[in-house]
């Protein structure tokens, strides 16, 4: 497959950089390491509303920063949710008195980047409230849904409020109410095409995939191609099973996920018109590219309920740069917030600790390939590279770390990996090694420290043993420590848990929970597996 790009490692950044000839738009200075899109002119006496996620969704998020919408938007790699210190640079670099509302789609890093980062500033004395947004009915309310382009929705209706100078609360309320009463399901042609991995399509040519995975992942089931109007009734059937049954208003956002055309839109568009469901469309949105994923030759359909409130939110006159013809101009840059440091402590020597880090760090650098293949069977393909991020970081500052206080050294661990870190693992293992540390100035015992580290990293991100996550891996090898067995021993567990990730094919938790058995059976958890060859290597 071809593109229109130069390195594929610099898309991000590039793609930004464009965005910036938008003369209402500005970045903040020490991009590309935060990349946080947001207005020039900022009126610190009202909310802010912020929001992001993943690149390859453009023209979300950063193409609806502008007035009547966002205030800022935070913008991760590729599928990868953006990390802690990005998100706290956009709530610290636009947020006054009234505060800020943080627009979060339901995906587990976005959670808890978002969510952490939330927490921080609250620390610092700033008023920030968040709604996540989960409007994809796919699998129905069993399990946790996941944010899609219903989310613009919510974007439209805050940014409204907050530009009409309504407080804190009330935008929140009315944000949340907006996510509540949002539907939305969609359909695939062919996944979208990764820039240095355009593996050819998981479909065949007579299949479409019902229920979206917009970062790679499968869809909900496989179902025959048919002509527009059938598959248009199948998804209107699905998404209409969960609106209120009695008559009611909508507002429709038709959705092109990355390559569908114009012409093949309005083919969708008219075979909706046909519907039951239009008859109480009142508002409409698109058809267009909203909310992407990358190139997928797919749709997507939200669908609102109104009222007088949400219509003339919707209604009225906004300025971002997805939905107006704008002026070009020179790109800009704002100066950018003063962070915590991420090494709070002095340098200490211990010879044993580094050479486990040291050894530790190298082969997760070296398993980086074969992890992502694990990851791509059941992923969005990328927890190698995660766990090799991180690694690189603490080799690079090795010497600076407080290597003979354990305290000091897991709460720095914890630093570096929320901030060096992208996707959900990163800020997992930066709560449990956090929460270890704090542990081990009471306990002074390393495997019960940790073991409490990871209870707690339980709580935020919701998992349990058995879910198949990377707790499947450490619990048991954490409760071989705290039991003061050797090193040895919490391998073997470590191993033995990451071997029965492959025989968990149902679960509710995670992207796992999106797949069918028979794209999980055999295939280890990708982080239980990474923690299983820490801990044999340690051994």
């Amino acid at each position: 497959m071809k593109f229109f790009i130069n390195e594929p490692q610099n898309v991000v950044n590039e793609a930004i950089e464009g965005i910036l000839t938008d003369p209402k738009l500005t970045k903040l200075d020490n991009f590309p390491e935060v990349r946080v899109v947001l207005r020039k002119e900022i009126d610190a006496n009202k909310v802010s509303v912020i929001s992001g996620g993943g690149s390859g969704h453009e023209p979300a998020h950063a193409g609806f920063v502008g007035e009547g919408m966002l205030t800022a938007a935070v913008c991760g790699d590729i599928f990868a949710s953006p990390s802690v210190d990005a998100v706290l640079s956009a709530i610290v670099a636009t947020t006054g008195d009234q505060g800020c509302l943080l627009v979060i789609k339901n995906y587990t890093g976005d959670r808890l980047n978002f969510g952490l980062a939330a927490e921080q500033a609250r620390e610092m004395g700033y008023k920030v409230e968040t709604v996540i947004v989960g409007d994809d009915i796919a699998l129905g309310e069993d399990v946790e849904q996941r944010g899609l382009a219903g989310t613009l929705f919510v974007h439209k209706v805050a940014g409204y409020l907050a530009e009409a100078g309504k407080d804190l609360e009330e935008v929140a309320a009315m944000a949340q109410k907006v996510a509540s009463q949002t539907c939305s399901i969609g359909l695939s042609l062919e996944e979208g095409k990764k820039f240095e991995h355009p593996e050819a399509s998981r479909l065949e040519d007579s299949e479409a995939e019902l229920g979206l995975g917009i970062h790679g992942e499968p869809g909900v089931e496989k179902i025959s191609i048919q002509n527009a109007d059938v598959l248009v009734e199948k998804m209107l059937k699905k998404l209409t099973q969960f609106l209120p049954h009695e008559e009611q208003e909508y507002a429709l956002l038709l959705n092109n996920l990355g390559s569908v055309t114009p012409l093949e839109m309005s083919i969708l568009l008219n075979g909706i018109s046909k519907s039951e469901l239009a008859k109480n469309v009142k508002l409409l949105v698109g058809p267009a590219q909203l909310m992407t994923s990358l190139n997928m030759n797919g749709v997507s359909i939200s669908v609102l309920q109104l009222d007088d409130e949400i219509t003339e939110a919707l209604t009225a006159k906004a300025q971002p740069a997805a939905w107006m013809i704008r002026t070009y101009a020179e790109k800009s840059s704002v100066e950018s917030p003063e962070l915590p440091k991420t090494l709070p402590y002095k340098a200490s020597s211990n010879s044993e600790v580094s050479k486990a880090i040291n050894a530790i760090t190298m082969m997760l650098i070296e398993s980086k390939d074969e992890l992502n293949a694990i990851d791509e069977k059941v992923g969005d393909g990328d927890a190698g590279s995660t766990f090799a991020t991180g690694a690189k970081k603490l080799q690079e500052v090795l010497d600076k770390l407080p290597l003979a206080d354990y305290s000091e050294l897991l709460i720095t661990i914890g630093r570096i990996l929320a901030r060096e870190t992208g996707g959900s693992s990163g800020v997992l293992l930066s709560i449990l090694f956090t929460r270890a540390g704090n542990a081990y100035k009471e306990s002074q015992h390393l495997g019960k420290s940790l073991l409490e580290g990871l209870n707690k990293m339980k709580e935020f991100g919701g998992a349990e043993e058995g879910q198949r996550t990377m707790i499947d891996a450490l619990q048991p090898a954490f409760e071989a420590l705290a039991e003061d067995k050797s090193i040895t021993e919490a391998a073997r567990a470590a191993r033995k848990g990451a071997d029965k990730t492959k025989e968990i094919t149902q679960t509710k938790f995670g992207r796992s929970s999106y797949l069918s058995e028979n794209s999980l059976e055999g295939i280890p958890d990708p982080g239980a597996e990474a923690a299983a060859r820490v801990f044999e290597e340690l051994a």
